[in-house]
């Protein structure tokens, strides 16, 4: 029987990454390649950016055209209840807060409105350790 986690990764193939840098040194960069690589379709949101890993970039979630599966968030935890706001109008199934990102507050706002919430959970680790045979 696979995990919650595992069913996620199943069930879902578009990740929405809010905060995604172009700067391939930024961990949202090397996830989020590491992920595309794993046959993810990544949709960047940092409205700094044009395009991030060739994909078109948006200033924001709510300019994501289209329903979202997975909202990750490299984000500030000050930041998260605004991207739940949005997540929430989007109409987005989980949102997963990376390692070092939580707001408890904002996460069971998320969970009343039927959203999946991880936080404080690097997503790239999550599937590595799920799917990968050989080292990363």
């Amino acid at each position: 029987m696979p995990d919650s986690v595992t069913a996620l990764f199943e069930m879902y193939k578009t990740l929405t990454v809010v905060g995604l840098s172009s700067k391939p040194a930024r961990p949202s960069y090397g996830v989020s390649a590491y992920m595309l690589a794993h046959g993810f379709r990544i949709i960047p949101v940092n409205p700094h950016e044009a395009s991030v890993l060739g994909q078109k970039a948006y200033g924001s979630l709510d300019e994501v055209p289209g329903p979202l599966e997975i909202v990750v968030v490299f984000r500030r935890s000050e930041c998260v209840p605004e991207v739940i706001e949005s997540a929430i109008r989007k109409g987005a199934k989980v949102v997963w807060m990376q390692e070092g990102v939580f707001n408890d507050e904002a996460a069971a706002h998320a969970r009343q409105a039927g959203l999946t919430v991880i936080q404080d959970r690097c997503i790239l680790k999550e599937h590595a350790k799920r799917f990968v045979t050989e080292g990363i």
